[in-house]
């Protein structure tokens, strides 16, 4: 079940990013940064459980412009297509809020071009690298790629 996260998930999304983060598989993100962006995070709950299996956010950049960021699902559950569902579920949200544009920066550009993203210079998204990336460790030699998906 996918559902619009609360602060009491935001230690179990930390927990889910950070295994991933520890693989390379994300960058990092600090659990303050995760309980200032507890609005733009969908969660997908294990049905009878009620754990945190996948979780993924929708930040929006401009008036236009929204990210993808800090996709995740547990190993096990992955290729099940929850990892789809999050995403398919963000880019709604994003229709509603009346964005054009959604981009990702990622390490799996296969999975994100099945949803329609193409790849793009990092360059075409000066809001996101004058806003973030240029606090990161690993600026400005970013080895994720940069995606994106224009929305009718």
């Amino acid at each position: 079940m996918i559902r619009k996260t609360t602060t009491i998930d935001v230690k179990a999304i930390h927990r889910l990013l950070k295994k991933h983060s520890d693989r390379g598989e994300l960058l990092p993100r600090a659990l303050s940064d995760l309980y200032d962006d507890v609005r733009d995070f969908n969660v997908f709950e294990e049905k009878g459980s009620g754990s945190i299996i996948g979780a993924c956010a929708l930040h929006v950049f401009w008036e236009d412009l929204a990210e993808i960021r800090s996709l995740a699902v547990c190993e096990r559950y992955q290729r099940k297509g929850i990892g789809s569902a999050l995403v398919t579920t963000a880019l709604a949200e994003a229709k509603d809020l009346g964005i054009k544009r959604v981009f990702t920066l990622t390490y799996r550009p296969e999975f994100f071009n099945k949803h329609g993203f193409k790849i793009v210079d990092k360059a075409t998204l000066p809001q996101k690298i004058w806003a973030e990336c240029i606090k990161c460790v690993k600026f400005p030699d970013c080895d994720e790629i940069a995606m994106l998906k224009l929305l009718s």
